[in-house]
This record gives structure tokens, C-alpha cells and sequence, in this order.
């Protein structure tokens, strides 16, 4: 519901921030990692998600784009809340959270508070092979692309393609369109679309 809150920092602990944007003091729950991140001036800006329960509507927010994409994937797994995942967002960097868990590094994750042995299998399991495909470069902060290829790579890999499989139909689409000219991220999508 809520990309990002961008605002006037007016409260910060290590569990929460109060962000103030538009009149309205928004309680935003944060890891230690954020908090870390979080700048020394008045103005913040926080990559948001909302978790709606029956008795509360609360806001969980992210130094980065990066931070939040790793939070939603770790709170995918059956048995990790969003309290359980921003514990795990608060106890190591994100980095080496996917790194462990692409790695299958039980030891490192399983020292996580509120991770136990099943929970630390489950996430391996889960998770290892969409983070494989991602890659550690998806936890940037916003992604710098060069070529309209390169954009419409990162599209189709989000739309849940493999990224050698996306890579492949691009080239072939590239190479049968080159005396039209170039193509746009939108063209080079749809045209690769036809060829998966």
C-alpha cells in the first residue's frame, strides 16, 4: 500500500521510528540495520511495508529496496512473521543473510535469535534457489542499468524467469530485430515474452 514514507525525522530508537510526512506522525517498526542506515538529519525516507492483522495495521520500514525485497522473502516462509523477520534483519547485514542461506549455511543462521533448526532448514529450502536466481546485486539500493537489455533483463527476472533462460530469449529477439533499430525496454519485453 505504501512504497515509501519520506519525511521529517522526528523519533528514532533502535525498534522504531516516528516519521512525519504530510501532518501525520507515522510509527514505522525498523531492524537494527535500518536503524544503523538511518541519516543524522531531520529528513528520512523509509521503504515501507504494511502488514494488515484483524486487531493492528502496522508499518515496517527499510534503509533500502534491497532490505524490504529480503524481508518479504523471508517472511514468505511458513513460520517467519514479520517480528521474526526484521530479528533476523536486526541480528546479521542482509548481504550475509543471502549469502548464508544461497550457501545453505545452517550453523550461521540457526545462531539467529528465534531461529531453530527446522525454521533454519525451511528457509534454506524455501529460499536458496529464488536467491540463487536473484542474485546478491538485487540488494542495491535503487538498480543502475547501462542498456535497455539490461532493464528489460531485471524485469523478466522479477517476473520469475530464469536469468540464464531471460538472457537467452533477449539475445534472440536482439539479434532477429537488428535492422529495426534499436528497441525499447518495453518492445525488448514483450518481444522476449513471445519467445519463453
Amino acid at each position: 500500500m505504501y512504497a515509501y514514507i519520506d519525511g521529517k525525522l522526528v523519533f528514532k530508537c533502535p525498534a522504531y521510528v516516528v516519521i512525519e510526512a504530510g501532518g501525520i506522525g507515522y510509527h514505522i517498526n525498523i531492524s537494527l540495520n535500518t536503524y544503523s542506515s538511518l541519516p543524522e538529519t531531520e529528513r528520512c525516507k523509509l521503504f515501507t511495508w504494511l502488514h494488515v492483522k484483524e486487531d493492528a495495521h502496522t508499518l515496517y520500514g527499510f534503509a533500502d529496496e534491497g532490505e524490504r525485497r529480503l524481508f518479504l522473502h523471508l517472511i514468505s516462509v511458513s513460520g517467519i512473521g514479520p517480528g521474526t523477520g526484521r530479528m533476523i534483519l536486526s541480528s546479521i547485514s542482509p548481504e550475509e543473510i543471502q549469502t548464508a542461506i544461497v550457501k545453505g549455511d545452517l550453523p550461521l543462521i540457526k545462531r539467529i535469535k528465534g531461529i531453530g533448526p527446522k525454521t533454519a532448514q525451511r528457509l534454506i529450502l524455501e529460499l536458496q534457489d529464488k536467491l540463487k536466481k536473484e542474485g546478491i546485486e538485487t540488494l542495491t539500493a535503487i538498480p543502475q542499468y547501462n542498456s535497455a537489455k539490461e532493464e528489460a533483463l531485471a524485469a523478466l527476472v522479477m517476473l520469475g524467469f530464469a536469468k540464464n533462460v531471460a538472457e537467452k530469449a533477449l539475445d534472440n529477439v536482439s539479434q532477429n530485430q537488428k535492422e529495426q533499430g534499436l528497441l525499447s525496454v518495453e518492445q525488448l519485453i514483450k518481444s522476449a515474452l513471445k519467445n519463453l
